[in-house]
């Protein structure tokens, strides 16, 4: 992300005092333009007022809108054009996934976490893919699953697996839920790559066999079963794995 006009502030301040009233007028400052984008209504591939404009609505020197602007570029919220300005752009899950895709060591901590967040997900789905499922969505998880069995690599059977649950999440009908599943993509594709390399590959195929056949025959106690299943052998696989295992690509 280019925050190369930002080169244009002047040295930040040593003194604390002065730092935490700068970042203190920065932060209002940002919930003043949300508060204005919302009031009159702009959308995505409007303009926003010149540094100037702003500077002089809300009261606050020029470098103070330009940080303000920046953290709203952080955000995927606007991004500067030349000769155009801040223009609103709608790139906020694509920030999120900038800054997530840098937090990508696994640890066992890091996965039951994860894995857990996805059971809290995941298991309690069933209703909301069943009132939605179709036979086209069944063929496709299908086609997912048998991607990442067949895949050359350890890194594309993640992809694969990937693929099949965030179906599985698209199908359920929310848009917030599925964007937070994309904000975790790279995270859940490296923890995803554990036990791929052997018969955790195998393991989750028959898994989402039976999540498949459960869907398909409406069977709400046996869809728990197997993807509370699925999630737990990734969890065992993470705990055996080592240093030496993890450079061979898992267990």
């Amino acid at each position: 992300m280019n925050l190369g006009f930002m080169n244009a502030l002047p040295p930040p301040s040593t003194d604390p005092q002065v730092q935490v009233r700068r970042q203190g007028a920065v932060h209002v400052l940002v919930g003043q333009l949300r508060d204005m984008i919302a009031a009159e209504g702009l959308v995505t591939g409007d303009s926003l007022p010149t540094e100037r404009e702003l500077s002089d609505r809300f009261g606050v020197a020029r470098n103070t809108v330009r940080e303000a602007i920046g953290v709203l570029r952080a955000y995927g919220v606007v991004e500067v054009r030349p000769k155009v300005g801040a223009v609103l752009i709608n790139r906020h899950v694509a920030a999120a996934l900038d800054v997530f895709s840098f937090q990508l060591t696994i640890s066992p901590e890091t996965f039951s976490d994860i894995q857990g967040f996805r059971r809290l997900i995941e298991v309690t789905l069933f209703d909301a893919l069943f009132a939605r499922v179709t036979p086209a969505d069944l063929v496709e998880l299908a086609a997912h699953n048998a991607d990442m069995l067949n895949a050359a690599t350890v890194e594309q059977s993640a992809a694969a697996d990937y693929a099949f649950h965030l179906r599985l999440i698209s199908t359920a009908g929310n848009a917030t839920l599925r964007d937070v599943y994309r904000i975790m993509e790279p995270v859940i594709l490296k923890l995803m790559e554990t036990g791929k390399a052997t018969r955790g590959r195998t393991l989750a195929h028959k898994s989402h066999e039976e999540i498949i056949r459960a869907l398909t025959t409406g069977d709400r106690l046996a869809y728990q079963f197997f993807m509370t299943d699925h999630l737990q052998q990734g969890l065992g696989f993470i705990q055996v794995v080592t240093p030496a295992t993890a450079q061979a690509g898992g267990v």
